[in-house]
């Protein structure tokens, strides 16, 4: 009979592993092709898996809460194509390894000493000696299940630092390991709420501290004079509404003078890369989702060759696939520089943490009426600050300050005469 392998799939740009969070099927469950299997979660996106195969699920060879690089062995789905033969025996014992917590020592332990790097790390702060721990995992692989069953317990074997030292040399390093936010100990008074950390929060928190440990940020602003694109705006959005099916908000305008003037400073739409500086071709726009407990950041691809409609299109899909629970992995990635609107929450002025590992993040702030002076008189004036954060390993002051610059020119010459929406 044929019995395919689904293995841990590239979750997104410089993703070297994905977590395990949920298990979507059982062993036997009848699956097609693209159903859903499990939910994975990484440093950039937590998403859902698809099944390679039709089939019924065979084995599952990792467990929930386990951690395993691109290309690592999830499980076993035998295919329709294997036909209907006797019962195969693997399930009744994939489902004992996750009934029982200490399987037999004479059992399969090839992949005993295949630590994955989450393993690894509760294994050196609770200074666990990995030898004397039994895995539950395929092959006698210890999971992270295993090891924060063992710190509950307080029965963790203590390792020597030579094991320490040993560990460090047997278990895989990954290329691009996601900086892990420092426990804490937070005195808990009566009536407090303790909120467990979501993947999706946790994976975010990651993120973060890892774009703030290694760029420098230097941040930088500019207020722009926005009156006759309000006008215009104001003016067309019911007819587009009318004509298209979805709003025309001012977030494509804003987008749409950005990636103007990326062309003009490709520099901007640049990446850190420890001994060079990549420059990246394609304009990709990142844009910030927010759901109610946790933050998203999907991609416009090529967003420089999109007029306005065709990028208000892009973000209302985006948008919709985001609250709908249907973004896919390949919708978070490529990312090259990103468009935060914190703006459409009230906020006038913000200093934004950079999306890694790109090397700028532009916030559009609130549209506000302000007095302006105007050749000498004062005006109520449509006014917006443009708030940019910049890594200062790839960018200076000089490229900084004329890029906003010229997003500010191109904003502000926005209007019905010389402005096509589409």
């Amino acid at each position: 009979m044929a019995v395919e392998k689904i293995l841990m799939p590239q979750l997104g740009e410089s993703v070297t592993e994905g977590t395990i969070g949920r298990w979507l099927v059982e062993v036997g469950d009848e699956v097609k092709k693209y159903d859903p299997i499990a939910e994975v979660t990484t440093d950039k996106v937590n998403s859902e898996v698809p099944s390679s195969f039709t089939g019924k699920i065979k084995e599952l060879v990792a467990a929930e809460g386990e951690t395993l690089a691109i290309g690592e062995l999830m499980c076993l789905i035998e295919t329709e194509e294997s036909g209907t033969g006797a019962a195969p025996e693997k399930p009744a014992a994939a489902e004992s390894v996750k009934t029982e917590p200490h399987p037999a020592a004479d059992s399969d332990q090839s992949m005993k000493k295949r630590y994955s790097p989450a393993v690894l790390r509760l294994a050196q702060e609770n200074n666990i000696d990995l030898e004397q721990v039994n895995g539950t995992g395929k092959g006698g692989r210890i999971t992270r299940k295993d090891i924060q069953a063992l710190i509950e317990t307080g029965v963790a074997p203590a390792a020597p630092a030579a094991n320490l030292a040993e560990t460090h040399r047997t278990a895989p390093e990954p290329v691009h390991r996601p900086v892990q936010p420092e426990a804490q100990t937070v005195p808990v008074a009566q009536g407090d709420v303790e909120i467990p950390v979501s993947g999706v929060r946790r994976a975010i928190a990651n993120n973060m501290v890892k774009s703030k440990h290694e760029a420098p940020h230097a941040w930088t602003m500019v207020e722009v004079d926005v009156t006759d694109l309000v006008h215009y705006r104001n003016k067309v959005k019911a007819d587009f509404k009318n004509k298209e099916g979805y709003s025309l908000t001012f977030l494509p305008f804003f987008i749409k003078a950005t990636v103007e003037a990326l062309r003009e400073f490709p520099r901007m739409n640049s990446m850190w890369a420890g001994d060079k500086i990549i420059e990246k071709k394609d304009i990709n726009i990142s844009i910030a989702v927010a759901t109610d407990d946790a933050l998203y950041v999907p991609v416009i691809k090529n967003a420089d060759e999109l007029s306005v409609k065709g990028i208000a299109k892009k973000v209302d899909e985006l948008a919709k696939k985001v609250r709908s629970g249907k973004l896919a992995p390949d919708d978070m990635q490529g990312g090259t520089f990103t468009v935060n609107n914190t703006g459409s929450f009230g906020s006038v002025l913000s200093q934004p943490i950079i999306n890694h590992p790109q090397a700028a993040i532009l916030s559009v702030e609130s549209i506000v009426k302000r007095p302006v002076i105007i050749n000498g008189m004062i005006a109520a004036r449509d006014m917006v600050n443009l708030c940019l954060s910049l890594d200062h390993r790839v960018l200076d002051g000089l490229i900084a300050g004329r890029f906003l610059a010229r997003v500010k020119e191109l904003l502000e010459n926005i209007n019905e005469t010389n402005t096509s929406i589409y």
